[in-house]
């Protein structure tokens, strides 16, 4: 039994943010049905555990059928910019009138609101905007983004999914849904709450790549081994710091003090050289078991065969291969991944039957065009 069990999740199909946000509520339970495009081919990677209904949303009879779905859902997931549900004749004012215990989650990167609301954007947009960018990347150099960890799926889809168990708690005790405005931009700000504080007393520069956890610390950064590959360092404290040097074979008592600046790059230097003269498996087992806080940085093709990993089962078997597990580990009800994705359509009579209706209604949208089944 998961944590979500009985909760009906429908999803419009969309990018990356939103099916993420729906896995991770399929993962623990969640009936998560996700609403695909009439003869839309199946993108979506982050489907596990997902159903999969095909409805053609420029079609009246379309629409009237997402509607009946909503009637009986506890939450719908709309990844489309402001208004594309309100011109489609589902938007929140409507479905929320019909179904007044209905959690309504609109995730785009800008918000419902504001100058930006209407624009196109991406993750680079999103963080760029919240400041989160401009935290990432060496002194001198350009930022460079993470990839799309940090808009779409951190401040994104997480975020949103947080959002939607917030609402569902509270609707235990209202009995009434509500509309969640989850913008990426507001979720990557607030994944940097403890930098934007820490700038606040004066103790983060804005120039990059001079703060302690941006890489001007030699105790905090990444550093190439022999074999051409990394770890990464994180001796922040002066015992684990303490460690750090006794693995490197260095005097502390012949070092620079830990925190003073003028010496970091010197310092670094010397760790460069030092961690250049050993292949990175040979560093783990100088530094593994200690706290020196020295960790193998490793390629996603690598992560299962870690031990540590391998112990804690952190990627199990998925359509396609390894894939991660479902976090956080409730102790009760935990989640479950690497179930099947859906075909676009497989689900579409049992679903629309759950519905309410009658096997001639559901024949006649799939005779119509109004409904597709795989």
């Amino acid at each position: 039994m998961g944590a979500l069990d009985g909760i009906r999740v429908i999803e419009m199909a969309g990018l990356a943010p939103v099916p993420y946000c729906g896995m991770i509520l399929a993962d623990f339970g969640a009936d998560v049905v996700r609403v695909d495009r009439v003869g839309a081919p199946a993108l979506d990677l982050l489907a596990r555990g997902k159903r999969s209904v095909a409805l053609n949303m420029k079609d009246p009879k379309g629409v009237a059928t997402l509607l009946r779905l909503l009637d009986g859902a506890d939450v719908l997931i709309d990844p489309f910019r402001p208004g594309v549900m309100e011109r489609l004749g589902a938007g929140p004012e409507l479905a929320c009138a019909r179904n007044p215990r209905l959690v309504y989650a609109r995730l785009t990167g800008y918000g419902q609101t504001g100058p930006y609301a209407n624009m196109a954007g991406h993750d680079i947009d999103y963080i760029a905007i919240s400041g989160a960018l401009s935290l990432i990347g060496r002194h001198g150099e350009k930022p460079l983004a993470p990839v799309n960890l940090l808009g779409d799926f951190a401040g994104g889809g997480m975020a949103c999914a947080m959002g939607i168990g917030f609402a569902l708690v509270e609707r235990a005790r209202s009995r009434k849904g509500q509309v969640i405005d989850a913008a990426m931009v507001d979720g990557a700000a607030h994944l940097a709450s403890f930098l934007f504080k820490f700038r606040g007393i004066g103790h983060w520069s804005d120039e990059r790549g001079t703060n302690f956890l941006d890489g001007a610390a030699p105790f905090y950064d990444t550093y190439r081994t022999k074999d051409d590959k990394f770890v990464a360092v994180g001796a922040i404290e002066p015992q684990f710091y303490a460690a750090l040097l006794k693995g490197l074979g260095l005097d502390a008592g012949k070092m620079p003090a830990q925190n003073d600046r003028a010496h970091w790059a010197e310092t670094a230097k010397r760790f460069t050289d030092i961690f250049a003269s050993k292949t990175r498996q040979e560093w783990c087992i100088i530094f593994d078991g200690t706290d020196a806080c020295v960790a193998p940085v490793l390629g996603l093709g690598e992560v299962g065969d870690h031990t540590h990993n391998r112990a804690r089962s952190l990627l199990v078997e998925g359509e396609g291969g390894l894939e991660p597990a479902a976090a956080p580990r409730l102790s009760r009800t935990p989640g479950v991944g690497g179930r099947p994705r859906p075909k676009v359509g497989e689900h579409t009579r049992a679903v629309l039957g759950e519905a309410g209706l009658t096997s001639a209604e559901i024949e006649a949208l799939l005779k119509g065009g109004a409904a597709g089944a795989a």
